[in-house]
């Protein structure tokens, strides 16, 4: 592992003196996302487990039993395998001029990734609570993003504010352990992104439909035709179970049911009715 971390060195990634510091961090942690202080910087140390294979097997049932593809869980892998999916994924990304934490080191299990500073949701818990146009605005920035992502022939897999950052202006995207397109359509990929995202956006938007209605069309008027035709057909799927979610409403309106309920409802409305020039 020395030698590797050496390696990187020679290629400008790190300074020599913080070799002992980010080895011995990367020995002795055993947090899933460890902060490192360098001298040029932070860094963060992110390590992988797996997805109980119980949940994998439920998820691949429910998208059989339902011929709903966009429910097929990523592909199982090893802790290894997580740490080389996303390096491979944060290299596609970069390679479409998407902003992304750069990958300073990698070895088994684990990967060291540039910090990128804070994230949009911390961004967002930051504004006064008062100030609705910015907190609206930034959400549709981020279905922006997304479309342009999708129109780069990209998928997220699960684009929560937690997982976006600002750097330069520009929305940047991190997190990258999910890989849908392995398992499903891209288009079907990018629709199930976007129903991810409004999930957030139907509840948090503080100028309701009016910020639904920006934040959509951000998405669509650049998002591939086929990801909004695959949203119709998602949408479809799920409002089937919309009657069966107000009935456990009535009795506990949680949460995620509320979000559930509510993006729903949009999505399925507005991209049945939404053409794009």
């Amino acid at each position: 592992m020395t030698n590797d971390i050496e390696n990187v060195t020679a290629d400008g990634g790190l300074n020599q003196r913080d070799v002992p510091i980010l080895l011995a961090a990367l020995v002795s942690g055993s947090g899933r996302v460890e902060r490192v202080a360098l001298s040029g910087g932070v860094v963060w140390i992110k390590r992988y487990g797996t997805e109980r294979a119980r949940l994998i097997g439920l998820k691949r049932a429910a998208a059989a039993l339902f011929n709903a593809p966009f429910i097929r869980p990523s592909p199982a892998v090893e802790n290894e395998g997580m740490a080389r999916r996303e390096v491979r994924r944060i290299q596609q990304f970069a390679a479409k001029d998407v902003p992304a934490p750069r990958v300073v080191y990698s070895s088994g299990s684990a990967v060291v990734l540039t910090d990128v500073g804070g994230t949009v949701r911390e961004w967002l818990d930051a504004l006064p609570e008062d100030d609705a146009v910015s907190y609206d605005g930034m959400l549709v920035r981020c279905t922006t993003a997304v479309g342009r992502l999708h129109a780069k022939g990209l998928a997220h897999g699960r684009p929560y504010t937690r997982d976006m950052f600002l750097k330069d202006g520009q929305i940047g995207f991190m997190d990258f352990e999910e890989e849908p397109e392995a398992v499903m359509p891209l288009a079907v990929a990018q629709a199930r992104d976007i129903w991810l995202l409004f999930m957030q956006v139907a509840t948090s938007a503080r100028l309701g439909k009016e910020t639904h209605d920006r934040a959509y069309r951000a998405w669509a008027d650049v998002a591939p035709p086929e990801a909004v035709a695959e949203l119709r057909k998602l949408t479809g799927v799920l409002g089937g179970f919309l009657w069966l979610a107000r009935l456990i409403g009535r009795v506990h309106m949680g949460s995620d049911l509320r979000r559930f309920i509510v993006a729903t409802s949009y999505l399925m409305h507005v991209s049945l009715n939404y053409r794009q020039d």
